[in-house]
């Protein structure tokens, strides 16, 4: 018992023939070669037909015609020769079909995650809220227009009745010291603030005095200020700046 399609399939590509060289010596149309190939016998016009075809087929692929034409009559051929029928059989799947559904089940597969994907990022969209939080540290592109939400004029201290200053060297160096209080307080830096560096200190008040107070920006709870240019040396507090002269 040997498989008719296969065999017949095998010795055709073991000679590199394909369907048109083959139908034109045998004189058998490709569809039909194709049939039998597949063992799909329904395909074919009727019973002489299938056996006609299967012999010459065989013997044009150098095999014994008369060994197929047996084989097939044994295992799928009932009743007499006058009126015989087809038995049930169960058909191979193509291997053209098997490679259809194969690509068919990836492309669902793949239809299906971008699904599952888009309804998650709606999801999020959806429930994550409308709020606009800010990732910190992250600065908006070029281009892209800010969160709308409440406008902040200035950012208090964290630390009620303290202030909040920041010192920052924009138009070159210079020098700075700075205390706890007063004057005589205690120090909490002293040296030369260098262009593009700036410095933070929380205090009930501050003292600070500047080398170059032209070339430094400051800030006080977040509000910019904008120092006096006939003092070097100024007192900042919750509610401001002033002068060191001035604020005793």
């Amino acid at each position: 018992m040997f498989e008719i399609g296969n065999s017949l399939r095998e010795a055709r590509l073991r000679q590199s023939l394909d369907f048109p060289a083959v139908e034109q010596g045998t004189k058998i149309r490709a569809k039909y070669l194709r049939a039998l190939e597949d063992e799909r016998f329904e395909l074919l016009p009727a019973h002489a037909y299938i056996t006609g075809f299967m012999r010459t087929y065989a013997e044009f692929l150098g095999l014994d015609g008369g060994l197929y034409v047996d084989e097939y009559k044994s295992r799928f051929v009932v009743g007499d020769e006058d009126q015989p029928s087809l038995r049930a059989r169960r058909v191979p799947p193509s291997r053209g079909g098997r490679r259809h559904r194969f690509e068919s089940g990836v492309a669902l597969l793949a239809l299906t995650a971008i699904v599952l994907v888009t309804a998650l990022v709606i999801a999020a969209w959806k429930f994550g809220g409308s709020g606009g939080e800010s990732v910190p540290g992250l600065k908006p592109a070029a281009g892209t227009p800010a969160q709308q939400g409440p406008k902040t004029i200035a950012a208090p201290s964290n630390k009620p009745g303290r202030a909040a200053l920041v010192v920052r060297a924009v138009k070159g160096d210079s020098w700075m010291e700075v205390r706890a209080g007063a004057g005589t307080g205690k120090l909490l830096y002293g040296g030369t603030l260098e262009r593009g560096q700036s410095q933070r200190f929380v205090q009930k008040k501050i003292y600070v005095a500047f080398g170059n107070p032209e070339n430094v920006s400051v800030t006080v709870n977040g509000l910019k200020m904008r120092l006096p240019v006939t003092s070097t040396a100024f007192l900042v507090t919750p509610e401001g700046l002033s002068t060191a002269d001035t604020a005793a």
